[in-house]
């Protein structure tokens, strides 16, 4: 009897072995949604442009998978809008013509991550050339070239080893199955040359922003390790002239914070303790103003 149970105890280790190895390739392909993120990515559009990067999944499924259409937003129709580049590199133009990309760009980025930017209806070099680009730099227009039912631009995120992941655009996250309307802050500095990371300090990454116009943008920060909300506004307009700006936070229950004041570059950071709470934050640039509702509840 002894033989027999220790016969089923290692049948069932030996099991588990194979069950638990069967998920490790599962957890390896998620853990590639994060390799592509050491270089940062704006919108691949012009200043305050906001527009719907959309992972969608369906029948047939997108190809590659993970890679995201930027599709129209509200009235704002997409097609011919200048195309930017994500994150500074060495720009390569190809033409597929009819099929596939049609026209389209690949950027290899510092660290070996690339992007891709298909369907263009004009590109700023000739297909086979390359330019060196930084964050911002025009490189085509919004089409419908090469595969395309309809005009949109068509953007992937790759690792180092060409694998195509989840992007991550303007500090948000945008995995499979989500569509999420991205405003974008590429070309907007005004020669600031201050982030909202930055400026929060270590461990907070960006989870909504919001455009003052032309003048500004205000912006919410995470630290997922402590809990804590940090919100900035930095100025487009005057930068490195002292002029009005502020930032303000509210966690629901408690009082308004509230940083103003006559600053050359930004106002902020205001940070509160706000895990699993609502909050309201804002900010203004001159006359431009602008606090959110409640929201960030969980």
């Amino acid at each position: 009897m002894r033989h027999r149970n220790r016969r089923i105890a290692l049948l069932v280790a030996a099991l588990l072995t194979a069950v638990a190895a069967a998920f490790i390739p599962t957890l390896v392909s998620n853990a590639d949604d994060f390799t592509a993120q050491a270089v940062t990515h704006k919108s691949p559009f012009n200043c305050n442009k906001t527009f719907y990067a959309n992972n969608w999944v369906g029948t047939p499924a997108h190809n590659p998978a993970k890679s995201i259409d930027w599709q129209s937003y509200g009235s704002d129709a997409i097609n011919g809008e200048t195309v930017r580049a994500t994150a500074a590199g060495t720009a390569y133009f190809y033409n597929e013509g009819s099929t596939s990309y049609g026209r389209w760009v690949k950027i290899v980025h510092s660290d070996g991550t690339s992007t891709r930017y298909a369907h263009l209806a004009t590109q700023v070099k000739a297909p086979g050339s390359s330019m060196s680009v930084s964050q911002g730099t025009v490189i085509g227009t919004v089409g419908s070239t090469g595969g395309s039912n309809a005009p949109h631009l068509h953007y992937e995120q790759r690792n180092a080893s060409g694998t195509v992941v989840s992007p991550v655009v303007e500090g948000v996250s945008v995995p499979q199955g989500t569509k999420k309307a991205i405003t974008s802050t590429n070309g907007c500095s005004g020669g600031n040359p201050y982030t909202p990371g930055g400026v929060c300090g270590s461990g907070y990454t960006q989870i909504n922003q919001h455009a003052l116009g032309t003048v500004g943008a205000v912006f919410l920060m995470y630290n997922s390790s402590n809990g804590y909300n940090c919100v900035v506004t930095l100025k487009y307009t005057s930068v490195g002239t002292a002029s009005a700006v502020s930032a303000t936070l509210q966690v629901e229950g408690g009082t308004t914070t509230k940083d103003s004041g006559s600053f050359a570059y930004y106002a902020g950071p205001v940070k509160k303790s706000a895990a699993d709470d609502c909050v309201k934050w804002g900010g203004s640039v001159g006359s431009t103003t602008w606090t959110s509702a409640w929201s960030h509840c969980d």
